[in-house]
């Protein structure tokens, strides 16, 4: 089960996603104009959506893979295509409905299922693959490990997720966002430093059949984020 603080996060996500941001994270994943600050957001997970991408293989006929938190699909859409068979999972009924509604007509139906649901509770069996952009990057670096367990539990090959890494310039976002009124504050994310994430996973008992492979930070303007691998065997 997820802790405590994890399900009171995961609510707060929830809330924010599916009604405050629901109209913003639309336009900020579509081609429409924005202003220079999220155009910098947009590119940085334009660049990291292909990174991601590149830790898998590039043909993945028969593969089945998870994306959680998939928000309004794009990395979804670009797994189906390369030939996995894809669940798509996300907290948002609105950004579910919005990733339906984008998906392109050359992408089979049949091998790119959205729904509606918790990341770490879909009942969909075993994977090959699992991707989580940007979905754990609002957890504790404790909580963000359990969750990581919990996936790497169903899955078959890698798991590929994103951190975000404790810099001084990340830190001085984070401490100008908590002076909005609460209204107005997106949930927060949890910096981390690399060096004790990696040693948080490998002292994790549900990951211990786990390595650490390739990892690439990613800075875009108002974006920072971190890819990182994990490989099982």
């Amino acid at each position: 089960m997820p802790t405590a603080s994890f399900a009171q996060r995961r609510s707060q996500l929830e809330a924010y996603f599916d009604r405050t941001a629901v109209d913003a994270w639309a336009r900020l994943t579509s081609d429409a104009p924005v202003n220079k600050i999220r155009e910098t957001v947009r590119q940085g997970r334009d660049r990291m959506r292909a990174k991601l991408l590149s830790y898998l293989p590039h043909d993945l006929s028969g593969a089945r893979l998870l994306d959680a938190g998939c928000g309004t699909g794009l990395l979804a859409v670009e797994a189906a295509r390369r030939g996995a068979s894809v669940t798509a999972v996300d907290l948002s009924p609105s950004l579910i409905s919005l990733a339906a509604e984008r998906r392109p007509e050359d992408v089979d139906p049949a091998k790119l299922d959205f729904q509606v649901g918790d990341m770490l509770e879909t009942g969909e069996g075993r994977f090959d693959f699992v991707v989580a952009m940007d979905s754990l990057i609002h957890y504790t670096a404790g909580d963000m490990v359990v969750a990581l367990g919990r996936l790497a539990d169903r899955t078959d090959h890698s798991l590929v997720f994103t951190f975000a890494p404790r810099t001084p310039a990340l830190t001085a976002m984070h401490t100008v966002g908590q002076l909005f009124p609460r209204g107005n504050r997106s949930p927060a994310i949890e910096p981390v430093g690399p060096g004790v994430l990696h040693r948080r996973i490998a002292g994790a008992q549900a990951l211990s059949d786990w390595h650490i492979g390739r990892s690439e930070r990613i800075v875009s303007g108002f974006y920072t984020s971190q890819a990182q691998e994990l490989t099982r065997g």
